[in-house]
């Protein structure tokens, strides 16, 4: 009994070494974004549903849904839909590779007339994920590369995005478990117009908690502060958006 109690303060320690470890990176890229004048803050409320289903010989369909609100203290206008599906193969027990397409409608944008306020982009992104257990953890790591067309913007806008997830099942109610994740963007080249440039592009930390309903449901309810880089500025980062984040996910 003292060697499990031993390795459960263990388990512990470490988990709250990472976390530490992650809040103290967040931290100082808020640190950066904080020294520009221009720094803005909004807030938002975003409400994705990620939809799994299990098809034969290994494959996988997937589909995203994902409205997103901001200016919750003004307006409170959708300001991003984002529609994401794909198809994917679990190569081993740990590891599968996915390609998709996704459309994004970008809403209530300013402008000057004759603009528009509406603007979309279409992609298509290739990715891998690989889930792992560590210690106590449930983790998700992913990497994805994206290929971007947007609007207004001369050429094919190239993005890598590296996400870590971990779910930490809570010990006197399984059921609940605490929830964090941190996804960096950068981007890859410049492209002309009202495109990106090369370097970084966001940053996205969450944390919150996770609720199993069934085998087939769970979801995420947190805060995630979304780090966001423009070219208008020299500076790391110029925007922090404080975003109510509710995950569903259903798995078929």
């Amino acid at each position: 009994m003292q060697q499990a109690a031993h390795q459960r303060r263990r388990t512990v320690a470490s988990s709250i070494s990472i976390l530490i470890f992650v809040w103290s990176l967040f931290l100082s890229a808020v640190a950066l974004a904080q020294t520009s004048s221009t720094f803005k803050q909004d807030f938002g409320l975003w409400a994705p549903v990620f939809m799994t289903v299990k098809l034969p010989k290994s494959f996988y369909a997937y589909m995203e849904v994902n409205p997103r609100f901001f200016d919750l203290d003004d307006s409170g206008d959708m300001g991003q839909l984002l529609l994401r599906p794909a198809v994917g193969y679990q190569l081993t027990e740990k590891l599968s590779i996915w390609q998709g397409y996704a459309w994004v409608g970008n809403f209530n944008v300013p402008h000057t007339p004759p603009q528009s306020s509406f603007f979309e982009e279409n992609r298509i992104y290739q990715q891998a994920n690989y889930v792992h257990k560590f210690q106590s953890w449930n983790t998700l790591s992913r990497i994805r590369m994206e290929e971007r067309w947007i609007e207004h913007a001369a050429g094919t806008a190239l993005r890598l995005r590296l996400m870590w997830r971990g779910l930490y099942p809570l010990p006197i109610a399984p059921q609940w478990a605490f929830a964090t994740y941190d996804e960096v963007f950068i981007n890859l080249n410049t492209v002309q117009g009202k495109g990106p440039e090369t370097g970084f592009d966001q940053n996205r930390f969450f944390i919150g908690i996770n609720r199993t309903f069934s085998k087939n449901f769970n979801m995420d309810f947190g805060y995630q502060n979304q780090l966001l880089n423009s070219k208008a500025v020299p500076e790391l980062a110029n925007q922090m958006n404080h975003i109510i984040l509710l995950n569903f996910f259903i798995n078929l």
